[in-house]
């Protein structure tokens, strides 16, 4: 088992100045998220340095190389120091936990937690609840670090000074002391001496501009960003392993020919990707869409995965369009969820007017037994599948 060497790496914090909206792939008003997917990072970044003069460099040392020079994790929320991610399978829900509280809702769960478990320390349930609204794991009696809302606008004619019908737009609204981090991840000194400064430079460039949706409207600005130089994972994580069978996913991944993952093995689930391109070159294009790894998916791989990145441009494009699939993981021990998935509630077939000689109760009580029966076995294979999730645009 190699170790895994570790990389020059910057923690940024973005302090959001007002709302952001970070839709889904589907464009529709009501589906937001609480995390900026690592690849839409990528191509934020790609387009400041096309404005600032660094577009080819970067594209050469990131996509056309075979190793890419700079990765990122996705954004994910911080509250105060408390920097949270999606948990990996192989260490939430604690196998200690009791079921007063649903710890399976916990999407985002904070980094020291994370540490604690992967050092053997109990979880101590006690201190700790699952906020409803975003789905943290806070500490008991904590406010909701952000909430979504629905804002209306309503655009208004100079010249007759009416108004067309009014659209609604999803956002995010953060709490105080609420923001968002990521990490870059320099796959040597030489690359961070290379590329440190420019991407500080961009980062601060799209904090000003905007990250997501509606930035038109002044939406996803952020302060100016914190950076925290360190080495990749314990620049997140004090107790990091430094060798491990698996590798737990902080990005969007797609895979690269040369990556051994043992795709009948590990947590993971598919994300089919879409979206829309913007570019001179044909402005709203739709591109051409192609499945991801999600993040806080857990692979089972000899080496850390390296990822690539995908040509989605639409047929017959002036250029590439490109969808960066680049794995930022840690290393973790495998093993298999000490836990069964959640059984969708059984459908019994609609119960007809039965014959005098036969008893309503046992029919229903058959056909729910086949059905929960038949769940169990197609749950059980998705520790070891991955799950598919489609979203059409």
């Amino acid at each position: 088992m190699a170790s895994t060497p570790r990389e020059p790496s910057l923690l940024v914090r973005l302090r959001p100045t007002g709302p952001w909206r970070i839709g889904g792939d589907s464009g529709r008003s009501d589906e937001l998220y609480a995390t900026f997917p690592s690849d839409r990072v990528f191509s934020a970044v790609t387009q400041a340095f096309a404005q600032l003069g660094e577009l080819e460099a970067w594209l050469k040392d990131t996509v056309s190389a075979a190793r890419p020079a700079v990765r990122f994790t996705s954004m994910y929320p911080y509250f105060g120091r408390q920097l949270f991610a999606p948990p990996p399978v192989t260490l939430w829900p604690p196998a200690q936990a009791t079921a007063k509280m649903n710890w399976h809702s916990a999407k985002l769960i904070p980094l020291s937690v994370i540490d604690e478990l992967s050092a053997g320390v109990a979880f101590r349930e006690d201190r700790w609840e699952v906020d409803g609204l975003s789905g943290c794991l806070l500490p008991a009696g904590s406010q909701t670090p952000f909430r979504e809302r629905v804002r209306a606008t309503a655009p208004v004619d100079r010249i007759s000074g009416t108004s067309s019908e009014a659209y609604l737009s999803g956002c995010i609204e953060f709490n105080q002391g609420v923001g968002l981090w990521m990490a870059v991840l320099f796959a040597s000194d030489q690359a961070r001496q290379r590329w440190d400064a420019p991407v500080r430079t961009a980062l601060r460039l799209l904090a000003d501009s905007g990250f997501g949706g509606e930035r038109a409207r002044g939406w996803g600005r952020a302060e100016s960003p914190e950076f925290q130089q360190g080495a990749w994972p314990e620049l997140i994580l004090d107790k990091a392993a430094e060798t491990g069978s698996a590798y737990w996913l902080l990005s969007t991944y797609s895979p690269a020919a040369a990556d051994a993952i043992d795709w009948n093995s590990g947590f993971y689930e598919l994300k089919r990707r879409n979206g829309r391109v913007e570019s001179n070159a044909g402005w709203g294009s739709a591109k051409k869409s192609v499945n991801m790894v999600r993040e806080g998916g857990v692979l089972v791989s000899p080496e850390a995965p390296i990822g690539a990145a995908v040509d989605v441009a639409p047929d017959g494009f002036a250029h590439p369009v490109w969808r960066a699939g680049f794995a930022a993981a840690v290393p973790v021990a495998w093993k298999a969820p000490s836990f069964q998935l959640p059984l969708p509630p059984a459908k019994a077939e609609p119960v007809r007017k039965a014959e005098p000689e036969v008893v309503l109760a046992d029919i229903y009580l058959t056909d729910a037994v086949i059905v929960e029966e038949a769940n169990i076995v197609e749950e059980a294979n998705v520790v070891e599948q991955p799950r598919y999730v489609e979203e059409d645009n």
